[in-house]
């Protein structure tokens, strides 16, 4: 089962780096797994994972 986030509009290359990790520690915690990312040319990210079945 795959999941995607969206992070919402970060212009500054470092918080949105930031931004990013949380949300992969987040999801993390939840057993899912980071597969890729994509930036938007608005500043966003989307964020794509797959749950990890134990």
């Amino acid at each position: 089962m795959y999941k995607t986030e969206v992070i919402g509009y970060c212009p500054k290359a470092k918080n949105m780096a930031k931004k990013i990790e949380e949300k992969i520690n987040e999801m993390t915690k939840y057993n899912y797994e980071f597969i890729s990312f994509s930036i938007t040319g608005n500043a966003k990210a989307i964020l794509v994972f797959k749950k990890i079945i134990k």
